[in-house]
């Protein structure tokens, strides 16, 4: 039912011919679902998004048996470049949770583990199955729950089941790092540093917040935003580039500040002023 990771707990890619097929089908569900979601794209943007879907790769049967992958702390170095890959360790035998192997996987270094208690609770996921395919089988996907029509589903429901439990975890964690539990999960991995570093020189390396510029779900790619500038800048990391913007939603890195009210910067007391020879130059 599932693809293997790979050896030596290497990166899974997916087939660029499959995952064309999975976009186009979701697609053609997502424009059924709200006429508003492909609304105000422009051409920049949607060559930025040439997924769906937030990151490649499949995850195998949760009943085989398969190394643990521990959570990846990035060094500051390893979290600046395009070359930046999940830790893998752990001895063969121990089992690995679906979210778990999911926010491991790189690129996804900006997600949280959500927990499960959260995702259980049918309120925190009012209006979702709407909006993503196959809503059920990959609810269960999500929970690591067994089902009994796995068996009798195609390949390529299977790949798409797959792509749409990506989805849904991303809804889902829009909404849960304006909990409580969600922020205190964020504020560990902001500590870390795991969401980069602004790369305007007078911010002097500030650490920066993710956030979305729309929403509305395959409008923008995710952002970093800097407190100290109060601007936004593209990831350093290329995978971490092509994650749906509303997987983390306009409001998180503001909410986030106003309850970790000690986390404001100041803002930068040097300016960059442009001189020839020596000599400021005029703006006129």
């Amino acid at each position: 039912m599932y693809r293997d990771r790979g050896v030596n707990g290497s990166k899974p890619e997916a087939s660029p011919l499959d995952r064309k097929r999975i976009n186009n089908v979701l697609d053609r569900h997502l424009e059924r679902a709200s006429s508003s979601t492909t609304k105000g794209l422009n051409g920049k943007e949607k060559e930025r998004l040439p997924l769906t879907l937030p990151a490649a790769g499949k995850r195998p049967d949760h009943r085989d048996q398969h190394p643990s992958l521990s959570k990846n702390k990035c060094s500051e170095d390893e979290s600046d470049t395009d070359s930046e890959e999940s830790d893998v360790s752990g001895s063969d035998g121990e089992d690995t949770s679906w979210i778990s192997w999911f926010c491991n996987l790189k690129g996804n270094e900006f997600f949280c583990e959500i927990d499960e208690e959260y995702i259980q609770d049918d309120f925190n996921l009012c209006g979702l199955s709407g909006q993503v395919p196959y809503y059920d089988y990959a609810l269960d996907l999500i929970l690591d729950v067994e089902s009994s029509h796995g068996d009798m589903l195609t390949e390529e429901q299977n790949e798409m089941i797959e792509s749409a439990a990506e989805m849904l975890y991303g809804l889902i964690h829009v909404r849960y790092i304006l909990t409580g539990r969600g922020m205190a999960a964020m504020l560990e991995k902001f500590k870390n540093y795991d969401f980069g570093r602004c790369p305007r020189v007078h911010c002097s390396s500030q650490p920066c917040l993710p956030v979305g510029q729309s929403d509305i779900p395959r409008s923008s790619t995710v952002k970093i935003y800097c407190p100290k500038c109060e601007d936004i800048h593209y990831p350093r990391s290329k995978y971490q580039g092509n994650i749906d913007g509303a997987y983390f939603g306009t409001t998180f890195p503001h909410l986030f500040l106003m309850t970790y009210g000690h986390l404001n910067p100041q803002k930068p007391s040097q300016q960059y002023v442009p001189r020839v020879f020596g000599f400021k130059v005029r703006k006129t």
